[in-house]
């Protein structure tokens, strides 16, 4: 896990033409996206049994990354950050937890942008795995220069599912994931791109990455 030191970001939803500025506390993240091998260990089902070990864990719902999440913590003797309801899915986020979660969207494009000020933190083929380069597959995590806080993978590879509902007055649940994926476009990798979809959704090019709710974070290793 990265340490991220905390500030503040802009956002925006050009579909409805606003924007917004969040304040991000200091708080954890994966270094890269969760791993098919770690997936594997802690859940001991075999979401994408075609995906290399090393490789982003691909067809999992974001219910699926909530569940994760959770026995990730349980493992790591962490108080689990979520509850699901059984009989509607409802999931509720204690924000006092110390357990793994997925970031929020304003906490992930802050992380993404690592300090930086562009569409992207680098020269897009030195950083991602998109349609230009990528060969129609998922690759190795880390195989692309990180962020300058030591994050890899933030664009491209997978995309990577975040805490927040998009639209609930227009969308229902659907939740956003960020970053852009191998079969995305060289556009489609930027720091400030949001796509959505329902809870339940899963396919080959979208994961996830856990964060962590901290108190202060005082260096990064």
């Amino acid at each position: 896990m990265i340490p991220v030191p905390g500030g503040t970001v802009d956002l925006r939803d050009d579909r409805r033409g606003i924007c917004w500025q969040a304040d991000v506390a200091p708080f954890l993240l994966g270094r890269y996206p969760v791993t098919a091998a770690l997936h594997r260990a802690v859940t001991g089902a075999d979401v994408s049994p075609s995906t290399p070990a090393d490789s982003p864990v691909t067809n999992v719902s974001w219910l699926d990354a909530i569940e994760v999440c959770n026995r990730l913590s349980e493992l790591s003797g962490l108080r689990p950050a979520y509850s699901r309801a059984e009989e509607s899915d409802e999931v509720a986020w204690d924000r006092t937890s110390d357990g793994y979660r997925l970031p929020t969207e304003a906490e992930w494009q802050y992380a993404c942008k690592g300090g930086t000020d562009g569409y992207r933190y680098g020269e897009i083929d030195d950083i991602a795995w998109y349609d230009g380069n990528s060969g129609d597959r998922v690759h190795d995590v880390g195989g692309k220069a990180p962020n300058a806080w030591g994050l890899h993978d933030m664009l491209g590879n997978v995309w990577e599912w975040c805490w927040d509902l998009y639209d609930e007055e227009v969308y229902g649940a659907y939740r956003i994931f960020r970053g852009g994926g191998w079969a995305e476009s060289e556009r489609g990798c930027g720091v400030t791109v949001r796509r959505r979809s329902h809870p339940t959704f899963a396919i080959d090019d979208l994961g996830f990455r856990p964060a962590r709710t901290v108190g202060t974070v005082v260096s990064r290793s």
